[in-house]
Order: C-alpha cells, then sequence, then structure tokens
C-alpha cells in the first residue's frame, strides 16, 4: 500500500506537469503527412478497423456496400482521433519513455495544440458521419468509445491506478459491437461476447508488455501492476485472466454462434495461450525477479495479437464460408 501511495504522489506532480504538454516538446520542424499519420496510431486502429469488420461480417442482414464502408472509416478516423488525443494529453511521459519517444509530439514535429486540434476534428467527425450515414446506435457506440479512451482511460485511470488497463480496456473492445450496430441498429448477446473477449484479452496483453518495460513506467510514475504491485503479483494476474479469457473464447461456439472450425481453432490457439501465461509465472526466481531475459514474457505479447486476430478472423471465415447461418 505504502508503494501505491507514492506512485499516487508522483501521478500527481506529473499531473500537474501535464497541464502545459509543451515542454514535451523538443524542437519545431515541419510536419509532414507521415508525422499526422503517426499520431493515429495506426497499428493500434489496424486491429481495431479489422474487429469492427468481423463484427459487421457477423451480423444478421446486410448492409450496402458504401454504408459499409462508411461505417468502417468512422471506426478507423475514430480510433485514430481517440490516439491522436491521447499522444496530446501523454506528451510529457511520453518524452520520457524509450517506447514513445519518438512520436511526433516529443520530437518536435507537431505541436500539442495541433495534436489536440487534430483529434478533436476527427472525433467530432467520425461521430457525426456514422450518425448521420449509417445509424444513430452505432454513432453512439462510436462516440462512447472515444469518450470513454481520452477521458475515463487516458485522463483519469492510465496516471492514477493499476487497475488503468483492466477497466480501460473496454476502450479497444466496442468496435465489433459498433461494426454489429451500423448493420442491426442494435447490440446482441453476440455482439456482447465479441466484446467481452477484447476486454478479457487486454490486461494479459498489456501486462506482458509491462513485464519487459517496467522500468520505462516507473521512471515516469505510471503505475502499471508491474511497477506498484510487482513482477510476481503481474505474473499471477496474467495467468488467471489467461485462464479466464480462454473459455470465454471458445464460448460463442458452445451458445451456438459459431461453428466446430471456429471451436476446435479457438482451443488450439487457447492452449497456445495458455502454454505461453505458464512459462511467464514460471520465469522468476523466489522474489519474483525474471530468471532470464524477458523472453517468456515477449513471446506471450507477440502471440496474444496474433491470438486475438486468428480468434477474430476464424469468426468471420466461418460467416463468408457459409459454415454458419
Amino acid at each position: 500500500m505504502s508503494d501505491l501511495v507514492a506512485y499516487d504522489e508522483r501521478v500527481a506532480n506529473l499531473d500537474a506537469a501535464a497541464v502545459d504538454n509543451t515542454a514535451a516538446v523538443v524542437r519545431r520542424i515541419d510536419p509532414t503527412v507521415s508525422d499526422y499519420v503517426a499520431l493515429l496510431k495506426p497499428r493500434v486502429m489496424s486491429l481495431v478497423v479489422f474487429t469492427g469488420v468481423v463484427g459487421m461480417a457477423v451480423a444478421p442482414g446486410n448492409l450496402h456496400p458504401v454504408l459499409a464502408f462508411v461505417a468502417l472509416l468512422c471506426i478507423a478516423i475514430g480510433a485514430g482521433a481517440s490516439g491522436a488525443i491521447n499522444m496530446w494529453y501523454d506528451a510529457d511521459i511520453d518524452a520520457e519513455m524509450a517506447r514513445t519517444q519518438g512520436r511526433p509530439i516529443p520530437q518536435g514535429r507537431i505541436l500539442p495544440g495541433e495534436a489536440l486540434g487534430f483529434g478533436v476534428g476527427l472525433a467530432v467527425a467520425s461521430v457525426a458521419m456514422m450518425g448521420l450515414v449509417v445509424n444513430v446506435a452505432a454513432a453512439g457506440l462510436l462516440a462512447l468509445t472515444i469518450g470513454f479512451y481520452v477521458f475515463v482511460y487516458t485522463m483519469w485511470l492510465k496516471r492514477r491506478t493499476p487497475q488503468n488497463i483492466v477497466i480501460g480496456g473496454a476502450a479497444g473492445a466496442f468496435p465489433p459491437m459498433i461494426g454489429w450496430a451500423a448493420v442491426t441498429g442494435d447490440v446482441s448477446l453476440y455482439s456482447i461476447l465479441m466484446f467481452a473477449i477484447i476486454f478479457m484479452w487486454t490486461p494479459p496483453h498489456f501486462w506482458a508488455l509491462a513485464l519487459f518495460r517496467c522500468g520505462d513506467y516507473a521512471r515516469v510514475g505510471v503505475p502499471m501492476l508491474p511497477v506498484v504491485a510487482g513482477p510476481r503479483e503481474t505474473r499471477r494476474q496474467i495467468l488467471i485472466y489467461s485462464v479466464l479469457l480462454v473459455p470465454l473464447v471458445v464460448a460463442p461456439w458452445g451458445l451456438g454462434y459459431a461453428g466446430l472450425l471456429y471451436g476446435v481453432g479457438t482451443i488450439l490457439l487457447g492452449a497456445g495461450f495458455l502454454g505461453l501465461a505458464w512459462r511467464v509465472w514460471r520465469d522468476q526466481d523466489d522474489t519474483g525477479a525474471t530468471r532470464g531475459t524477458d523472453k517468456p514474457a515477449k513471446q506471450l505479447f507477440a502471440y496474444s495479437i496474433l491470438y486475438l486476430f486468428l480468434v477474430f478472423a476464424l469468426m468471420a471465415a466461418e460467416r463468408w464460408l457459409g459454415l454458419v447461418a
């Protein structure tokens, strides 16, 4: 508990510094198109768009190709807007972390105010377009996603609690629900299951990253679980969440939403996930310190991305192949 209090004090100091994000700017360089693309966090956006596509693919009914394109474009723009606003708010700590020092704002290629205006403009445009062209339900979910990522995760949770990833993970779990709502105008148990899968996947995915990036987070006072609770507890939580995740992923098959291909595929993929989570748990000495070079944590982090992609690919493949109704 004393460690958490100490980090709360460090976070409070960082919050005060975050009021003036211009301090993170090293120099002013004319921005390029690639700098603005980097603000959108394209790697994160690609997974968001993909899960949104799957939500649309498995939803009952059909959406005109033009409307489907607009819906996906809005999801992509909304995700990018969230990333840009996140980079504006976190410019002070991004400048201190090895993983994020090369981002446009810490490098001085884009000013914080420019990033904020860019992000807000995209956020408003994406929600408005979704509502006017597709439907209000999808637009509402998109607005909720952006608001949750910006206000709940970025501004409230990230610097205040080691549960930042657990609660904040909801922001990344909405896209398949948005895709589903774009087609149907509502949500269903299946779309909620897709949300739950991503929500439960997020903690072991990011905590694996945090294990081998712990020094970065500690240096800037972000209370990620390894920083506050230590590596042993983090490994334990990774294993617990992994054990909960795997049957949840298989659940659509058990409930009749998916077929045999999905069921067998996710069981095999889940076995791999659990095996790597177990290796992460075993890769520690009596104090909880890493025995080797964080290789198991790095392997789990990389595999978790592939795992989520393949799980959702199986959902879509069954629908496109006509294996499920």
